[in-house]
């Protein structure tokens, strides 16, 4: 017991000691204020390709359905199984 008793002093008597400069730090220095002005150089721009367009659809060309549909929309849907339903 007398080494826990010890030990707990010694960090006590350390902490206190930490915490009193810590204190005469905050009361008796004063820190010098001045205005400050730093230029941050800016990277160069990098020019950005772009992507060729996309070729016009020909003349005679009908556009898609949004859906997707085309030849077979009206065809029945099948089963599970591969055959129509009854």
């Amino acid at each position: 017991m007398p080494t826990l008793f010890r030990l707990l002093t010694i960090l006590a008597l350390f902490a206190l000691m930490i915490y009193g400069i810590m204190a005469a730090l905050v009361y008796f220095v004063q820190p010098t204020r001045s205005e400050l002005t730093i230029d941050v150089p800016l990277p160069p721009l990098r020019q950005i390709e772009r992507p060729a367009p996309a070729p016009e659809p020909e003349a005679g060309s009908e556009p898609v359905s949004p859906s997707g549909g085309g030849e077979g929309e009206g065809a029945p849907v099948s089963g599970a199984n591969g055959n129509a339903p009854e």
